[in-house]
């Protein structure tokens, strides 16, 4: 059960983080189109033109500055197992009511935004600095003034609101108030049960708040071996899918940095990346400490490294293979240099040789480390090609984005021989090296038409009665199974899956890559499986 919650906590986390990586993009294109010093003087005097990028600007700002009410929203309806649509809605109600409980607690202790503003303390002794710190501490939200949590808040709330929901949603209630009964139940329990939350976080926050903060300041204090844990233990994660967890601790949280910008605490590596993008003279120097955690570790890995990796197994797969697996590894190789999506190339060898999966990490790990010490400042969530593209090279040599081609330039060599090195001297079985796996043959057309894809996924997922609970992230088909034995890993591969992960008993998930957002509705199809 706990592996279960997690994989759906980290499956609903991605959902905004969608949002945000294209908001970024526009946000950055934005920031290179208003900046005179790259598009001249003449197109900023452009004033229709700038009006519509000024436009754009603010709107993409405007969902960095909401995202904890998008979490709520996006855990709630991520861990309902069934009435999404409720729990969603009910998500919002709890949001708004957790932190209109808490901004009541702060005016009960004469707390507001006007007595609180530096300005005020600074009138009541305190220094500049002290002021500052204090408050820091608190933020308004949706206009309402509370305690600064980002989006811990959203998220906690999100999760209680899920239990409420999966225990209340098909509740039975006595003839004379049945009408309040079932689905219509959860909006009212959490009205109910919100504000016991709120009111234990009030007392509770200020305590983990500091102990966040205060990992935070070791994480920076380690310096570049803080970089580099962060970047292995990322890679590491990957097979769990818990690599979600970890990233979102350091982009939301104090542990990913936190910096003063335009007068306000930012706290959360991509939250100050974004807040400074959004200033008309970012600091590169702020943006630095926070990137570190960011897309430019992962360039020289995600576009250089995995995918000269992926030519490695194709000149190395046996000749009857070698145009099913060109197939594969050329599809794999360019979604990890385009979008930075790595696991259709990482789920082809790291369940068969721990010694690459252990160097994959060490060199992610040694790639963000190095990023941080050459001073590269390149931002946003995804780490491909597009993400170098936008904010590194369209911002300008100050953003040191050709430290990350050089590095890259060597990571394509160093994994290459060693891939091709270790898949041949250790006998690796990567794909088209077992002579004897008829189902090697990955190509999707080459085996199962497309129009008897999704029956052929249900057939080899043990049939549609085996199939419970149906979702998907950005490359995982994420199932719910009642008896994983049952499920047919050769099937599955014939239908063009680089990978599979058993979490337990129940628990499954399938690797496509990022065709999985066409393939998981011909599943549902095929399964007849319907949200409720």
């Amino acid at each position: 059960m706990a592996k279960d919650f997690w994989q759906r906590l980290g499956k609903s986390l991605m959902t905004p983080i969608s949002l945000i990586a294209a908001a970024g993009i526009f946000l950055g294109i934005a920031a290179v189109l208003q900046n005179p010093s790259i598009v001249g003087e003449t197109f900023i005097n452009m004033t229709a033109v700038q009006s519509v990028i000024g436009i754009i600007r603010a709107l993409a700002g405007g969902i960095f500055g909401n995202l904890p009410i998008l979490f709520a929203v996006s855990i709630s309806f991520g861990l309902a197992r069934k009435e999404k649509t409720t729990a969603a809605f009910a998500g919002v109600i709890g949001f708004l009511l957790f932190h209109i409980t808490i901004q009541y607690l702060l005016q009960a202790n004469d707390i507001t935004a006007a007595t609180y503003s530096v300005e005020a303390l600074m009138e009541t002794g305190l220094t500049e600095v002290q002021a500052t710190q204090t408050a820091s501490q608190y933020e308004s939200v949706l206009g309402i003034f509370t305690l600064r949590m980002n989006v811990f808040g959203g998220i906690i709330v999100g999760m209680l609101v899920s239990y409420l929901h999966n225990t209340f949603h098909t509740i039975d209630l006595p003839t004379a108030i049945s009408f309040f009964g079932g689905k219509r139940f959860v909006p009212i329990v959490t009205t109910v049960s919100i504000p016991f939350l709120a009111i234990l976080m009030y007392f509770v926050w200020p305590f983990f708040g500091a102990a966040i903060e205060g990992i935070g300041n070791i994480i920076a204090q380690a310096g570049l071996l803080g970089t580099f844990l962060f970047g292995f233990l990322e890679r590491l994660l990957i097979p769990t899918g818990l690599h979600h967890i970890l990233n979102q601790l350091v982009r939301f949280t104090p542990i990913g940095g936190v910096a003063e910008i335009d007068g306000n605490q930012v706290v959360g590596a991509l939250n100050i990346f974004n807040t400074s993008l959004a200033q008309d003279s970012p600091d590169l120097g702020v943006m630095a400490e926070a990137t570190r955690f960011l897309a430019q570790g992962k360039i020289p890995f995600m576009v250089f490294g995995l995918p000269a990796a992926a030519f490695a197994m194709v000149k190395v797969a046996y000749q009857e293979k070698k145009k099913d697996v060109k197939g594969l590894m050329s599809a794999s190789g360019l979604a990890s240099f385009t979008t930075g999506i790595t696991e259709p190339i990482e789920f082809s060898f790291i369940f068969v040789s721990p010694i690459l999966f252990i160097f994959h990490a060490f060199m992610a790990g040694l790639s963000f480390m190095l990023m941080d010490a050459l001073g590269v400042v390149i931002g946003n969530v995804q780490g491909g090609v597009i993400d170098l593209f936008v904010f590194g090279i369209l911002q300008g040599t100050a953003t040191n984005w050709f430290w990350a081609v050089l590095v890259g330039l060597i990571y394509a060599p160093i994994y290459y021989f060693v891939f091709k090195t270790v898949i041949e001297k250790r006998r690796v079985l990567t794909p088209g090296r077992d002579v004897n796996d008829d189902e090697m043959d990955i190509e999707t057309d080459s085996k199962v038409s497309e129009d008897k894809l999704g029956d052929a996924i249900v057939n080899a997922l043990g049939g549609a009665g085996n199939i419970q609970s149906i979702d998907n992230c950005f490359t995982r088909l994420r199932l719910v199974l009642g008896d994983t034995s049952k499920v047919d890993e050769a099937g599955l591969k014939k239908t063009g899956a680089a990978g599979v992960v058993k979490i337990d008993e129940t628990n499954y998930q399938v690797i496509y890559g990022p065709k999985v957002e066409s393939i998981a509705p011909k599943v549902k199809g095929a399964a007849n499986y319907h949200e409720e």
